[in-house]
């Protein structure tokens, strides 16, 4: 995903935070998780946690991880999500 996906969507979840808190919610520990990652990662290469950069690595995927699992539930009609239009327009 690039930066601008990852800020179109934050921008669609601000903006119907009140109809969608948990999704807004949903969104902001996708987002935690990749920061984890992205800072963990240098911490686990210097201190030499090979589990810990694999997990790490991991979590540089998890908006993309993310926005696959609801395009796929929301192609099968198991869960709706408004959002995914933002992806297009970009």
């Amino acid at each position: 995903m690039t930066l601008q996906q990852l800020h179109a969507i934050k921008l669609w979840q601000l903006a119907h935070k009140p109809e969608n808190p948990l999704e807004y919610h949903a969104w902001d520990g996708v987002l935690t998780a990749w920061m984890f990652g992205w800072m963990g990662e240098p911490a686990a290469l210097i201190l030499w946690w090979p589990g810990m950069a694999l997990g790490c690595a991991v979590l540089f995927l998890a908006p993309t991880l993310y926005v696959a699992l609801r395009r796929a539930l929301h192609r099968r009609g198991r869960l709706r999500c408004d959002w995914l239009s933002t992806l297009e327009r970009r």
